[in-house]
C-alpha cells in the first residue's frame, strides 16, 4: 500500500483523531484517492488524473446537496444523478475544462478494481441507465457499534488536492514571471536550464521540451519537392499533437516536412517505449527522455531491450531497432538553450509561458 499522503493524514487526524489509521485502512475510497495524489509532488511521474478525481467529486457534491449525508436509507432508494449536470460540474472545476466522459463511464471503475478494490465485482461508480452514483459500501464505514458516512471527509480531501495543484501550478507561473524580469539574458538562460532536471514535473518537462525543440529545429532547413523543378527550401516545423500528458495514446510532437515523430517519456520503464513503438506500427520515433544519462547510453539500452523483446526473431528485431530513430535527453536540451541568441531566449520564455497557460486554460492560442 502506498504511504499515506501528509495532507490526507492531516485531514483524517483532524476528523477522526486517534482512529484515523483505522478509517484509512477500512476505506478503499480514501486509499484510492491517496494512490492518485502523486501529482502534488515536484518529481511526479504520474498524470494528474483530474477526470477520475472530478468524476467522484461531482457525484459526491450532488450527494451532499441532495441531503444524503448520514441519510443512508433515503440514499438506498435513489437511482442516480444524470450525466449532463455531473459532466458540466466537472468541466467547471480547476483544470477540468477539457475533460471527457471516460472517467464516469469506465476509467474510474477499471482502475479502482485493478489497484484497490478487495471485491472486483463491486464497482465504485454505479451506472444505472445513464445515471451515476457511488456504491454505498464505499461511503459508509462501520466503526465500533456505529456506521459513519465519510463523504464530508472525502470531499475535503478532494478540495485540498485541488488547492494543492492550483498552488503548484501558480508557483510555476510566478517562476516564469520572475525569469522574465531577470536583468540579463545570461541570467534568464541559466534560470531556464535550472528548470530542466529529473525532478521536473512531467507536464512542465513536456512543455519545455516542445518549446526548445521548436526553436532548435526552426534554425534548420531542408530542400524538398515532388520533382527537381519544384524543390523548395523549407524550415523544419514542430507541432504538438494534443494536450500535454493527456494519456490519449497519441504521439506528442510531429515534424514537418520530414514526418518525424517525437515522444516525451521517462527513462525508467522501457516497456512504455515499446508500447509507443507498437501503437504506431513500428514507425520510427525520437524519444525525448527526462534523464541526464548520455543519449547514446539510453539509445544502446533501448536497442538491447528491443533485441530481448524480439525473442531473437531477426525480422522483429530489425523492426524494433529501426523504430528507435534518436534519443534526446536533458543534456541536449540544455546544449540547445546555450546555442540560442538573445532574441531566441526571450522567444523561448514567452513560448513556454504561452503553452503553460494553454495547458492551464488561462489563455487560448490564437
Amino acid at each position: 500500500m502506498k504511504p499515506l499522503e501528509k495532507y490526507i493524514e492531516d485531514i483524517l487526524k483532524q476528523v477522526f483523531k486517534d482512529n484515523y489509521q483505522k478509517v484509512y485502512q477500512k476505506s478503499e475510497l480514501i486509499q484510492y484517492l491517496n494512490l492518485k495524489s502523486g501529482a502534488i509532488h515536484g518529481n511526479v511521474k504520474s498524470r494528474r488524473a483530474l477526470a477520475n478525481w472530478y468524476a467522484i467529486y461531482s457525484i459526491l457534491t450532488f450527494y451532499k446537496e441532495k441531503g444524503f449525508i448520514n441519510n443512508k436509507q433515503k440514499y438506498l432508494k435513489f437511482d442516480g444523478f444524470p450525466f449532463t449536470p455531473l459532466f458540466e460540474f466537472q468541466r467547471k472545476q480547476y483544470g477540468g475544462e477539457k475533460l471527457q466522459n471516460h472517467a464516469l463511464n469506465s476509467r474510474v471503475n477499471g482502475e479502482f478494481k485493478n489497484k484497490v478494490a478487495s471485491d472486483v465485482n463491486k464497482n465504485l461508480i454505479i451506472i444505472n441507465n445513464g445515471k451515476y452514483l457511488i456504491h454505498p459500501d464505499y461511503l459508509y464505514l462501520t466503526m465500533g457499534n456505529s456506521e459513519i458516512d465519510i463523504t464530508p471527509t472525502v470531499l475535503e480531501i478532494i478540495k485540498t488536492y485541488q488547492n494543492l495543484l492550483y498552488k503548484k501550478d501558480n508557483f510555476f507561473a510566478e517562476l516564469l514571471s520572475k525569469i522574465k524580469g531577470l536583468g540579463t539574458i545570461d541570467e534568464q538562460r541559466m534560470a531556464l536550464k535550472n528548470l530542466l532536471n529529473t525532478d521536473t514535473e512531467a507536464r512542465i518537462f513536456e512543455i519545455m521540451s516542445y518549446a526548445i525543440l521548436e526553436r532548435h529545429f526552426k534554425n534548420i532547413t531542408v530542400y524538398i519537392g515532388f520533382s527537381l523543378q519544384d524543390i523548395e527550401k523549407k524550415p523544419l516545423e514542430l507541432y504538438k499533437t494534443g494536450r500535454t500528458n493527456a494519456n490519449d495514446g497519441g504521439i506528442d510532437f510531429v515534424m514537418k516536412p520530414l514526418g518525424r515523430f517525437f515522444q516525451v517519456t521517462e527513462v525508467s520503464n522501457y516497456d512504455k517505449y515499446f508500447l509507443d513503438i507498437d501503437k504506431v506500427n513500428h514507425y520510427p520515433i525520437t524519444f525525448v527522455v527526462k534523464t541526464f544519462k548520455p543519449a547514446n547510453e539510453v539509445y544502446s539500452e533501448l536497442i538491447q531491450y528491443g533485441s530481448e523483446k524480439s525473442g531473437g526473431l531477426e525480422v522483429l528485431q530489425k523492426k524494433y531497432h529501426d523504430a528507435v530513430e534518436e534519443v534526446i535527453t536533458i543534456n541536449e536540451l540544455i546544449s540547445w538553450i546555450n546555442e540560442l541568441n538573445d532574441s531566441s531566449i526571450k522567444w523561448l520564455i514567452e513560448e513556454i509561458d504561452r503553452y503553460f497557460k494553454l495547458e492551464m486554460n488561462i489563455v487560448e492560442v490564437n
